[in-house]
């Protein structure tokens, strides 16, 4: 769930997967805003720092990050999809070296770096909220995940996790097959929607606002973890832990192929990088067909992955 101003095109942007989402805070909106710049007539490094000199220490912290993103070469910085999939080490360790090539002492780059994750994860709940919520665009699919409710067919119920639930399409759809289900996400008015629509239809779902990386997978919990369009294999260890003996992974998101024509980010995968990353698992069904993505307006290539943790 995140953040550029995507909400009146047509292109799909999803960010589900790294960032806040997984191992760090995605800063996807601190980059889109970024990317705006980087005019010939942009001003030096000094004269950056005099015009913001009077805004408030959030705020400038903002501004001087910004400033830096713009001026990288496209080469560095790539295209809006990629931007989008850069995680807090990388990045922001960049930064901390351009920081500290300025003058700043060390204290003062941990600061920083605090308040850009602070407002990079404020970003990210507010662009879902926008997304899942507020505008919401028709094609969004607010059906269960097609795929999930194939591979879960037949199987008795047990306790799931839904991993950023968004508006608790998926979860909610479980609760009514007899799952025990838990879902989060780090958008608060998204997960107000699937509290509500839950109690609505007098179904009992623990949703909880939090990220991947505040979120507790635990070890041998779940007997069902669905990644619908929540990124690609990034959390892979936590996910082959959490899963009981006998328990599996539902796993939908794009393909990269999508990128042809598309202008996606986040939840992208490579060419059989499912099977490989989780390799603590057995394979119970993988594909990449072209399909109407739930998060597409119109088809694209996606992949597909169902495993099950070998029971010892």
């Amino acid at each position: 769930m995140t953040i550029r101003d995507l909400r009146t095109s047509s292109w799909p942007f999803v960010v589900r997967s790294v960032g806040i989402r997984v191992t760090g805070f995605i800063l996807a909106g601190l980059l889109f805003a970024a990317q705006s710049g980087n005019s010939q007539n942009a001003p030096s490094r000094i004269e950056k720092e005099q015009q913001i000199a009077s805004l408030p220490e959030e705020e400038r912290a903002f501004e001087r990050f910004r400033f830096w993103w713009a001026a990288l070469p496209e080469s560095e910085r790539g295209g809006r999809g990629e931007a989008a999939q850069l995680q807090q080490d990388p990045v922001l360790g960049k930064y901390a070296e351009w920081l500290k090539d300025g003058g700043f002492a060390p204290t003062d780059i941990e600061k920083q770096l605090a308040l850009l994750r602070k407002r990079g994860g404020a970003g990210d709940a507010e662009f879902w909220n926008q997304y899942l919520v507020k505008n919401r665009q028709q094609w969004l699919n607010s059906a269960p995940n097609g795929f999930l409710v194939e591979m879960v067919k037949g199987r008795k119920p047990g306790r799931a996790l839904d991993v950023a639930m968004g508006e608790g399409r998926n979860a909610i759809w479980l609760a009514q097959q007899g799952w025990d289900v838990t879902g989060f996400d780090p958008a608060d008015q998204a997960v107000a929607a699937a509290r509500a629509k839950a109690h609505q239809l007098g179904l009992a779902i623990r949703a909880e606002i939090t990220t991947m990386e505040q979120f507790n997978f635990g070890e041998n919990q779940w007997d069902l973890i669905v990644l619908s369009y929540a990124g690609c294999s990034q959390i892979a260890q936590q996910v082959e832990k959490a899963l009981k003996p006998g328990g599996i992974l539902v796993e939908e998101a794009f393909h990269t192929d999508a990128l042809k024509t598309m202008r996606i980010g986040g939840s992208l995968c490579k060419p059989g990088e499912l099977p490989n990353a989780f390799q603590g698992l057995r394979v119970l069904r993988y594909e990449e067909p072209v399909a109407k993505p739930d998060f597409a307006p119109r088809p694209a290539r996606v992949v597909r992955f169902a495993a099950e943790k070998p029971v010892e």
